[in-house]
Parts: structure tokens; sequence; C-alpha cells
């Protein structure tokens, strides 16, 4: 009875699906659409991009939209970093009370606001991160090669702004330059530092280049800068009298210190007066070294020659002479002698020499000439 049942089942099965079907083309031919099941809900496309929506709010091409509004994120951006910047520019600063650190810092929060504006830029124009770093992956040989020295530059300027070597305002010399570079640091940036130089100039020096070399520094703690000038005098004159001219000479001078309580540095103390001081025993005469103090490392030059002045005028009423090369000769018995003789049939002659007939003696002097009866 099972097997014959089966059978009938099967084909009423059949049958009746064969029977929706048929519903179901039939409905279709006839224009009408299928009813949805209950709960289902029309799909509606939402990822419209912004840059579409403005040009058809705009009624302009896609492309016109899209620059319109990276425009528009651009200029955003330029209000928004500099809203940012005189928002906190006072607060950083009283955190961290250096100019060179405060304007490192305003300038990463500038960038901060600038990277996320090119990230929206990028979306505008449907561009991912994917894509870009695919394209640098292409020429990461090449672009290393030519962004090594930038990096490093930027680098060293993370050293520079650690080590606390100069600061804005500073006064400062670089060494190993014919003549010295002295001027006042103007900015401080990751790669490189701004120098205005006395010479009413700018110098633009990388920051691993300012690592590299020796950068003396007159105004890091203690504006007052101490300062040398050597004087040589014979050895016949008063060597006291001179060094208590050379002394009042100085102290005499504006911005230079006259006199008060010994200036520290370090562990050591110094007078602050002008000292002058027996240097060594020359071959033409006595090194006597000035040594003082001005108030401020402004005008050494003018402050020095103000200085040589006053030495040189104070020295005409002593018995101090200042000493140049010279040399004595000294003959006796010991020196042996020079045979000299003339032939019978010349004379000196009184004429005036000819050209071609002049003989040079040591110093470019015109020697006598002699010339036949």
């Amino acid at each position: 009875m099972r097997s014959q049942d089966a059978p009938d089942d099967s084909s009423n099965a059949t049958s009746t699906t064969e029977g929706t079907e048929d519903a179901t083309t039939t409905a279709t031919e006839g224009g009408d659409q299928p009813t949805p099941r209950d709960g289902a809900v029309d799909q509606v496309p939402t990822d419209v991009p912004p840059s579409n929506a403005v040009s058809e709010w705009l009624g302009v091409d896609l492309w016109v939209g899209q620059l319109i509004l990276a425009i528009l994120v651009a200029a955003a951006a330029w209000y928004a970093a500099n809203l940012l910047t005189q928002t906190f520019g006072r607060r950083v600063a009283r955190r961290f009370r250096r100019p060179s650190v405060t304007r490192t810092v305003l300038r990463l929060m500038r960038l901060g606001v600038y990277a996320l504006a090119f990230l929206s830029i990028l979306s505008i124009y449907r561009v991912s991160l994917g894509d870009i770093t695919i394209s640098l992956g292409v020429l990461s040989a090449v672009i290393g090669i030519v962004l090594a020295p930038i990096i490093g530059s930027y680098i060293q300027g993370l050293f520079v702004l650690a080590d606390q070597p100069y600061e804005v305002g500073d006064m400062i010399e670089l060494v190993g330059r014919t003549p010295p570079q002295r001027g006042f640091v103007e900015d401080i940036t990751l790669r490189y530092t701004k120098i205005f130089t006395l010479d009413n100039t700018f110098l633009v020096v990388p920051n691993g280049n300012m690592r590299d070399r020796d950068v003396i520094n007159y105004s890091a703690e203690d504006p007052r800068a101490r300062l040398s000038l050597d004087v040589l005098v014979t050895y016949e004159g008063d060597i006291e009298e001179a060094r208590e001219i050379i002394e009042d000479a100085a102290r005499g001078v504006d911005r230079v210190v006259g006199g008060g309580p010994d200036i520290r540095i370090g562990s050591a103390r110094y007078p602050a007066a002008p000292t002058c001081y027996i240097e060594n025993f020359a071959d033409h005469g006595v090194n006597l070294r000035l040594r003082y103090w001005v108030r401020e490392p402004y005008k050494l030059l003018t402050v020095r020659s103000r200085i040589q002045e006053r030495i040189w005028d104070a020295l005409d009423d002593a018995d101090v002479e200042i000493a140049y090369p010279h040399s004595h000769l000294f003959f006796d018995e010991t020196s042996g002698e020079l045979p000299v003789s003339l032939r019978e049939n010349q004379r000196p002659s009184r004429e005036s020499p000819r050209r071609g007939d002049r003989r040079a003696h040591d110093g470019g002097e015109t020697g006598e000439r002699y010339e036949d009866d």
C-alpha cells in the first residue's frame, strides 16, 4: 500500500508546483508586479558623494562641483588653522616658555589641520590612501634617496630643539668662517636655522650643518661677554706704567664693565674690572694682554676700536712705546772682514742712471751705477 501511495503524493506536488509557476507567469505577463513580502522595504541608495550633490544642486559638471568643494575645504582649513593658532598660541607659549618650541608646536598644529583637509579633498575625488601607497611603493627607492637629506635635517632639528644650544633672539657666532659670521637667531624650524647677521643679511643654515660646527653663543645665560686685546710694548719701557695705562683706557669706554663684584662663571670667579697681564716675552717686545667685560655682546668691534684709540693717545705722554718688528746688526772683532776694492780705471759716477743701468738692492731701492771713463 505504501508503494502505491508515494507516487500519488509526488504527482500531486509536481502538479501543484506547475500550477504555481503558471500563475506567476500569468501575473507577470499581465503587467502586475509581485507583491513584496511583509516587512520588506525598498532599498534606496544613500552613498551619494558630496561632489555629486553639489554638482546637481548647482547644475554644473561633476569636475566643477569637485573643484568648488575642494576650494571650500581648503579655505575652511586655513581659517581653522589660524583660529587654532590664535586660541592656543598664548597657552602654548606659557607652557613651554621657549620661542623656538612654541613656534614648532604651533606649526605642527597647523600641519595637522592641513593634513585633515588633504584627506577630505582626497575623499572628494574618490581617491583612497591605498592607491597612493601603491603608487609610492613603486618609487620608494628614488624618493628615499631624494628625501634623505631633508629627513635628516628634520631629525637634526629635533636634536637642536632638545639640546637648546641657542634660542630665538640670541647672538651667536659661527666658527670656521672668514670673516666670522655673527648675528641674531631669527627663527628655528625643524629643517633650518635662520640668522639675521650684523651685515643686515639673512643666513639660512640647515640644522645638520649647525650641529656639525662650533657655535659661540654670546647671550645664552648672561649677556655680558669677556674679551681680550693684546698690546706689544718694548723692553725699554716701563711695564707697570703700561699696564696701568691700558687698564685705565679700557675702564673709560662705554659698554665696558668698569668694576664691581667678581663675575662668576661656573665655579670660577673673574674680576669685573679690566685687568692687564703679561702674556709672554716675545721677540720684539713684551706682550701685554688686556681682559675686559662688555655689558652686552653688541658692537664688539666698536668697543675694541675705542679702547685702542685711548691706549694710543695715553702712550704718547708715557715712557712706553709700542713695539714693532726690527733688527739690530752688531759688528765687532769676531764678525770677520769684507774686502772691498775698486779698479784704477773706475770711479763712482755722479750722473743720474739711465734706464737699464739700475741695480736693485733689498727693498726695491735703486743702487749706484758705475761706468767707465
